[in-house]
C-alpha cells in the first residue's frame, strides 16, 4: 500500500468471522509449548507489547490488556464495595489477580486454571502483567479444573469472575459457558456476591453469543447486566456480564464510586474511576435488542462454539 511502511516479516493471523481476519505483526516468539490441553505462544508484538496466545486466539498483551482486565474485576469489586474473598476460574496471565488485590479489604484470592504450563510461562515471560501477583500471600494458585474446584470448594466467595479462553470446541473451555456451570457458580457465591464473566465479543456480526450467554446467565440470576469495553488487539468491543442475586446498580454516582476506589484500593487504575464506571453500565441499544432477539441459552447438551482458531507459523519457522 502506498505510504505504508510494514515492519514485521512474521504475522499471527486470527479469524474473527468466515469473511475478516485480524493480523499481529511479530517481532519475535518468546516461548511456544503444546500443552496437555492447548497451543500456547507468548510473543513480542511490534505496536502492543507482549502478548498471549492460546490455540491461535489472542488473549492479552501487555499494551492494552487494562482495557480487559479492570473491566473484569473492578465492576464486580466495586458494586460488592468490601470484598475478603474472590475466585477466579482462569485467569493464567496472573492480571485478573493482579486487579483483584488492588483492595485493601481482600483477605483471599485463590486462582484455579487447568493449565500449569501456561500459567508457568506466564510467569516468566508476563512480569508487566502479573506484577508479582502470585508472590503476595493473599493468593492462592491452583492447578485444576475448575469443575471440580466448584464441586469441592467450601467457602462462599463474595466476588467470582469467569476469566477462561473462548469456548472453541478444540479448547478446554468450551463446557464452561453453559447453564450447569453457571448453576455450580451460584451455589459457592455468597448471599451478597456478584458474578463476572468475559462474555465474548459485541460486534454486530457476533454478538449472538453475548447475547445468549447474557441470557443463559438470566436463568440462574435475579440481575444480569451487559457491559462492554473496546480492547483494539481483539479487532472488536468485547462483552463481559455482571450477574448477582443482590441488585446491581447501574447508575452509580461518579463521586461516591471515586471516595470508595479512594478508601479501599492502593489506587493505579487506568480505566475505571466514577464516570467511566457510570458509562459502561449503560448497555447499548443494539446490545439490548439482541439479547432479546436471541432468547436461546447455552447448556451442556449446547454448548456455545466460538469462531474459529488463528493460525501461527510453527514454532520452528522464527526465531
Amino acid at each position: 500500500m502506498a505510504g505504508s511502511e510494514v515492519k514485521a516479516d512474521l504475522w499471527i493471523k486470527e479469524y474473527i468471522t468466515p469473511w475478516d481476519v485480524y493480523e499481529h505483526g511479530i517481532q519475535k516468539v518468546l516461548a511456544y509449548k503444546k500443552t496437555a490441553f492447548q497451543e500456547m505462544y507468548i510473543v513480542e508484538t511490534g505496536a502492543y507489547g507482549k502478548g498471549l496466545v492460546l490455540d491461535g486466539k489472542w488473549q492479552s498483551c501487555t499494551g492494552d490488556e487494562f482495557l480487559y482486565h479492570e473491566p473484569l474485576v473492578q465492576p464486580a469489586a466495586i458494586a460488592h464495595g468490601a470484598p475478603r474473598t474472590a475466585l477466579v476460574l482462569g485467569g493464567g496471565e496472573g492480571a485478573t489477580i493482579r486487579e483483584l488485590l488492588r483492595w485493601h479489604t481482600l483477605e483471599r484470592v485463590v486462582m484455579v486454571d487447568i493449565d500449569g504450563e501456561v500459567v508457568a510461562a506466564c510467569q516468566e515471560h508476563l512480569p508487566e502483567m502479573h506484577q508479582n501477583a502470585f508472590d503476595d500471600p493473599r493468593t492462592e494458585l491452583v492447578i485444576g479444573d475448575a469443575l471440580n474446584y466448584l464441586d469441592t470448594t467450601p467457602t462462599r466467595w463474595d466476588i467470582v469472575i469467569s476469566d477462561l479462553s473462548d469456548p472453541i470446541e478444540e479448547g478446554p473451555s468450551f463446557q464452561l459457558f453453559t447453564q450447569e456451570y453457571f448453576q455450580k457458580i451460584k451455589q459457592v457465591l455468597a448471599p451478597t456476591g456478584y458474578f463476572v464473566v468475559q462474555a465474548g465479543p459485541v460486534a454486530t456480526a457476533e454478538i449472538r453469543l453475548h447475547a445468549r450467554l447474557v441470557n443463559t446467565l438470566k436463568t440462574v440470576f435475579t440481575n444480569v447486566v451487559s457491559y462492554n469495553s473496546p480492547v483494539p488487539t481483539y479487532a472488536v468491543p468485547w462483552g463481559f456480564a455482571l450477574a448477582s442475586d443482590q441488585a446491581i446498580d447501574t447508575r452509580p454516582q461518579p463521586e461516591a464510586v471515586d471516595r470508595l476506589l479512594a478508601e479501599k484500593t492502593r489506587g493505579g487504575l487506568r480505566l475505571i474511576d466514577g464516570i467511566t464506571l457510570l458509562g459502561l453500565l449503560q448497555t447499548p441499544t443494539y446490545v439490548r435488542q439482541a439479547i432479546a432477539d436471541h432468547p436461546e441459552i447455552y447448556t451442556l447438551k449446547e454448548p456455545p462454539k466460538f469462531f474459529g482458531k488463528g493460525i501461527v507459523p510453527e514454532a520452528g519457522d522464527v526465531s
